[in-house]
């Protein structure tokens, strides 16, 4: 089993949310992040004053899957949410050892 992380742009979230959906992956966990990378924040106006946003509001989607279906998560991630510019994101793949559903007990592969 493999754990998939991607940090993506807010108004990715919809397009990532739905291919995965087309290619049969449905389930997720989205969570609002603050970062930066190599865009090191920007910088904005606000009522005449200029100030420098160093964190970069991000969403942060969060897969569990197969390791046969791994390839086609990230594929899918990386099509859905590339435009090209600095700040697109990452992608982050760990092995997971195991995962329980709580519910029934069930463990492995099963319990996704």
């Amino acid at each position: 089993m493999k754990k998939i992380e991607a940090i993506v742009r807010h108004f990715k979230l919809e397009d990532v949310k739905n291919a995965l959906t087309e290619h049969g992956i449905h389930g997720m966990t989205v969570t609002e992040v603050r970062g930066f990378g190599r865009q090191k924040g920007h910088t904005e106006m606000y009522r005449g004053t200029e100030y420098t946003v160093d964190f970069v509001p991000k969403v942060k989607i969060e897969v569990v899957c197969s390791d046969e279906n791994s390839q086609t998560v990230i594929d899918t991630v990386l099509q859905a949410a590339q435009t090209g510019q600095i700040g697109d994101g990452k992608i982050f793949v760990t092995n997971l050892q195991d995962s329980i559903r709580i519910r029934t007990g069930e463990t492995g592969e099963e319990a996704l």
